[in-house]
């Protein structure tokens, strides 16, 4: 991985102020003790790196250093345009620095997007039918296998991305594509049919209960909220002729509302909340059987929460507007005070529009 503060501790700043250091010594010097240190515990282990940190280091160097008769390094790329060449060169350097035995790795889920819900299953599978061609023009018998990776986070610090039950079609898909060469309309079908899901692709909703697979009804369910939660809220609050033109967030913030809009909003908006409400219980209740709690909390706050949540304030800044309000109370007469202490003339609500000097319809 990439070691993005290399050198900036004070031991290694004195270290590299020695002429013939450079940081590219001090990864290797690190690379060379841990492994040392492993090979030395546990003699029938060989570390595995990922070798983003040996790609651009001089052959000389790298080949003087040690660390490739202590590791193997794994080869990784998760794009869909991967360049065969410059990998199937990479490769060759590596032989040649001593590495003997080598590895790639792709993803099958993960490195599409930090908050990524669904896999692009089409990316992934191309990005393996990459591999292949690296494989099959690379140097022989030097490539070990391919590791398959699956992101459930880029760091420790972002949001999870796709989970394992949402990712299991496109690991299934990679895995037939790795085997058979290819991912034809042939592979795809038997796809489908040992998955249970009527498109591999995921591009309509899928059914409750659909598939037979481990995870199944939490794909549904992510499937649905991906594809229509955060949509079908927008469509109510930013599309509903009602919403827009009769409690837009002018109306809301002043509790406005005509008391026959009332009837046009709050039944749609009570609907669509009851409706995800009852899909999000099934989905939490769906996600505490395969994950911890926390991770359960994560998700849904991430993904189902704001709107969710956005509904909730319709329905709430609704029920405050269409409540009875008070009268306005001022000195006898029908005037009311402003917030000046001016009185204000009662007058019909024409007169709010009339310029300083004119006078409102008699």
């Amino acid at each position: 991985m990439e070691v993005y503060y290399l050198g900036e501790g004070e031991a290694s700043r004195r270290w590299l102020q020695q002429e013939q250091n450079s940081t590219g010594k001090l990864c290797l010097s690190h690379m060379r003790a841990v492994a040392s240190h492993v090979r030395a515990r546990r003699p029938g282990v060989t570390p595995l790196v990922w070798d983003d940190m040996l790609r651009e280091l001089p052959e000389d160097q790298l080949a003087a250093s040690g660390v490739p008769q202590l590791v193997e390094p794994v080869l990784w790329d998760y794009t869909a345009d991967l360049d065969v060449h410059g990998k199937v060169l990479l490769m060759q350097k590596y032989q040649r620095c001593g590495f003997l035995r080598l590895w790639a790795a792709s993803a099958f889920k993960g490195a599409t997007g930090p908050s990524q819900a669904l896999p692009p299953v089409e990316h992934h599978l191309r990005n393996h039918a990459q591999w292949l061609q690296v494989a099959g023009s690379g140097p022989t018998d030097a490539l070990q296998g391919i590791i398959l990776t699956g992101w459930q986070r880029y760091d420790h610090f972002s949001v999870l991305c796709e989970l394992l039950p949402a990712g299991v079609p496109s690991l299934a898909a990679c895995l037939q594509l790795l085997l058979r060469g290819g991912f034809d309309e042939d592979v795809k079908a038997k796809m489908e049919n040992l998955l249970g899901i009527s498109s591999l692709e995921i591009t309509d909703p899928v059914r409750e209960g659909a598939g037979s697979f481990p995870g199944r009804s939490i794909l549904a369910l992510v499937t649905q909220v991906s594809l229509h939660l955060r949509s079908s809220v927008d469509m109510l609050l930013e599309g509903n002729r009602y919403v827009t033109g009769w409690f837009s967030p002018y109306h809301r913030q002043r509790k406005l509302i005509h008391p026959v809009m009332v009837q046009h909003i709050q039944p749609a908006a009570l609907s669509l909340l009851a409706q995800w409400s009852t899909l999000v219980q099934e989905l939490e209740a769906a996600l505490q059987l395969a994950f911890y709690p926390d991770a359960v909390e994560e998700w849904l706050q991430e993904n189902v929460h704001p709107s969710l949540q956005r509904l909730q304030a319709l329905l709430q800044d609704l029920s405050e507007a269409a409540a009875p309000q008070p009268p306005p109370t001022g000195p006898a007469g029908g005037a009311a005070q402003d917030p000046r202490g001016e009185l204000v003339p009662a007058l019909g609500g024409s007169a709010a529009n009339c310029r300083p000097g004119q006078k409102g319809p008699m």
